[in-house]
């Protein structure tokens, strides 16, 4: 049977049928049989599709500044990756809707621009000038070619000249300015009265439907994260500098070849008597001081002292107590005719009278030291850790791209390009997106995580391709997953202990909110502060401003969102303090802050004010220019996406 249909495969048919099956593989390809699309969109602008990629990248590098800016105080579990995740969407929904202006208002940046940007660029500057290079090659670490980074520097500027537009077209008017000196001067009397938190804690049992209910509400919350566990390689020039051999010959010929840099220029110990003579003296008035210094050089001369006539007739406050002495100069220090006349003198000789924008002087150099060489086992050490360095930096460049080539000729292995490089393969302890575990250091940067949680790598099992995490610092990363974790919801009985704690805090809470609330009625009513009864005493710091540290924060800002009272009457508030004490806040008197008026011709004061309203003005006349996009922009959030934006 085989062979019949051999026989007949032969034919036109044959071919007819083969034709027919490759039109529409040609057209739309096998993803259309195979049932398999396009990358995952995390949501869509007016048309223009937001891929689920960019939106990791950014969430990892948001984490990634938050780290550092908040250092040991950077908590992950604070983050929450769902609302994370929905605040940085919202970013990437405005620059696409601001993206979509600029192309509509035919905004431009002209290639001048966009070149005077790169030039400038402090990660592409070595030895004090751009490096086309070092452009080169930072780029193509990012996956960028020269093209696609300057497609999206001019991107990046055009927005920037539409967000400038909005910001600064807003002016401050003589009556806002006034507004704002009354409102941020503004002074509030208060007192205000604590209730401890730990006073409405109590350690009755907690229902264990309220316990799991509690759980099924807040899943999200005991979830562990998607976690990997990594073998990696890392090339920087700080190991190749160890391994670096630098010779004696080697350093004396560095040594020899810049004698230059390590020569101490000839030094003067020099002595001087000023004679002031103001820069606005007439002819007149400088021939006067001119004849008494020429009578003083002419006593010193004759064999009185220079030491001894400094002290007393020198006009140079810095030097006459010590006899004149400036102590040990090079040339350069002092003003060119000073410094002129110094270097002329030989040891012991006294100049003629020297006139500089001070005065006159006479000068006399005590002892000369001449110009001399380090010796080279002072800065032997130093040599050495400059030419490793510099040879580690050029070895760097030739592994670096071994490294890549081995790396991808081998993708099930780190093995081979270790034992051809000579690499040590490191391992991590379990890691999740947002770093943390053993993920510090260059693990925790937002490219390295990125690329371990690639669907090359996690999904594929193949090595990542080869990262370069600092732009400004020489070093290269590969690496490839050897453990994974799905994200899952830890057991409720390993979070028991932790929901119980929970409730009771919300408890006390509530309590103390109500109490507070209590209290407040109480005293709106007309009572005094005895309504709370005698062991809990008021706080009365009297009158206090905006920026005032003698009260906690959140008892400053409920005084200043209080109305203003009537006559004879007061306002009462409550808050909740950062350590969870409620708090009742009594306002009794509000004073305005002072309006000066400005001096006529004088707008100094009003200029520095009226930028910062500007400012302010500005800023929100572009989130309400944002807001206004966003009411006629068609978005659609895919459902990936969706779970975050209900975080918020």
């Amino acid at each position: 049977m085989l062979q019949t249909i051999r026989e007949r495969a032969q034919g036109w048919i044959a071919w007819a049928i083969v034709i027919l099956i490759s039109i529409p593989f040609a057209l739309w390809g096998i993803q259309s049989y195979l049932g398999v699309g396009g990358e995952p969109i995390a949501a869509t602008v007016n048309g223009v599709e937001i891929p689920a990629r960019d939106l990791d990248r950014r969430v990892q590098e948001t984490r990634f500044e938050l780290r550092e800016r908040l250092g040991a105080a950077y908590d992950p579990a604070a983050y929450d990756d769902q609302r994370l995740r929905a605040e940085v969407l919202e970013t990437l929904i405005q620059e696409a809707l601001l993206m979509d202006v600029v192309k509509r208002l035919g905004l431009r940046v002209s290639d001048q621009e966009v070149q005077m940007q790169i030039l400038s660029d402090p990660a592409f500057i070595k030895d004090g000038r751009f490096d086309k290079e070092t452009y080169e090659r930072l780029l193509r670490f990012q996956g960028l070619t020269p093209a696609m980074y300057e497609a999206q520097l001019r991107q990046k500027m055009s927005a920037t000249q539409l967000i400038r537009a909005v910001s600064s077209s807003e002016l401050a008017t003589r009556a806002e300015l006034d507004a704002y000196k009354r409102l941020m001067g503004q002074k509030r009397e208060i007192s205000y009265l604590r209730l401890p938190l730990a006073e409405y804690r109590t350690e009755e049992p907690i229902d264990e439907a309220r316990i799991t209910a509690y759980y099924d509400s807040n899943r999200a919350r005991f979830q562990s994260p998607e976690q990997v566990k990594l073998d990696y390689l890392v090339l920087d020039t700080d190991s190749l500098s160890s391994k670096v051999e630098v010779s004696e010959e080697d350093l004396h010929r560095l040594y020899e070849s810049d004698q230059a840099r390590f020569a101490q220029p000839e030094r003067r110990e020099v002595r001087h008597l000023l004679l002031k003579v103001d820069a606005d003296a007439d002819e007149a008035k400088a021939q006067a001081v001119l004849d008494e210094i020429q009578a003083i050089r002419a006593r010193i001369q004759a064999g009185e002292s220079f030491e001894e006539l400094a002290k007393t007739l020198s006009q140079d406050p810095g030097s006459a107590a010590k006899g004149g002495s400036l102590g040990i100069i090079e040339s350069g220090i002092m003003v060119p005719a000073f410094d002129q006349a110094t270097f002329a003198l030989k040891a012991g000789e006294l100049s003629e009278p020297v006139r500089t924008p001070f005065g006159y002087h006479l000068i006399e150099v005590v002892k000369i030291l001449p110009s001399e060489a380090k010796p080279f086992e002072e800065v032997r050490e130093q040599l050495r850790t400059e030419l490793a360095k510099q040879r580690a930096e050029g070895l760097f460049y030739d592994l670096a791209e071994r490294l890549a080539n081995i790396c991808y000729e081998s993708r099930d292995s780190l093995d081979p390009a270790a034992e051809e490089l000579g690499l040590t393969i490191r391992h991590s302890d379990w890691i999740g997106r947002e770093g943390g575990g053993s993920g510090e250091g260059v693990l925790s940067h937002p490219k390295v995580l990125a690329a371990a949680f690639s669907e090359d790598v996690l999904v594929g099992g193949h090595n990542s391709d080869m990262i370069e995490p600092e732009r400004d610092r020489l070093q290269a990363v590969v690496l490839r997953v050897t453990g994974h974790r799905e994200a899952s919801v830890k057991p409720l009985d390993e979070v028991r202990e932790e929901i119980v704690t929970a409730i009771r805090d919300e408890q006390a809470r509530s309590a103390a909110k109500s109490a507070a609330e209590a209290l407040a009625e109480k005293l709106r009513d007309g009572s005094d502060w005895s309504a709370a009864g005698e062991a809990l005493k008021p706080e009365s710091p009297g009158l206090v401003n905006r920026q005032s540290t003698e009260v906690p924060a959140g008892v400053l800002d409920a005084a200043f969102k209080l109305p203003v009272p009537t006559d004879g009457a007061v306002s009462v508030g409550t808050a909740i303090l950062d350590d969870g004490d409620a708090v009742v806040v009594r306002l009794t008197k509000v004073e305005d802050g002072r309006v000066e008026a400005e001096a006529e011709g004088s707008a100094d004061g009003f200029s520095a004010e009226s930028f910062i309203i500007s400012q302010i003005m500005g800023r929100q006349a572009y989130i309400n220019m944002l807001d206004d996009m966003k009411s006629r922009a068609k978005i659609e959030r895919k459902a990936s996406s969706r779970a975050g934006e209900e975080a918020l």
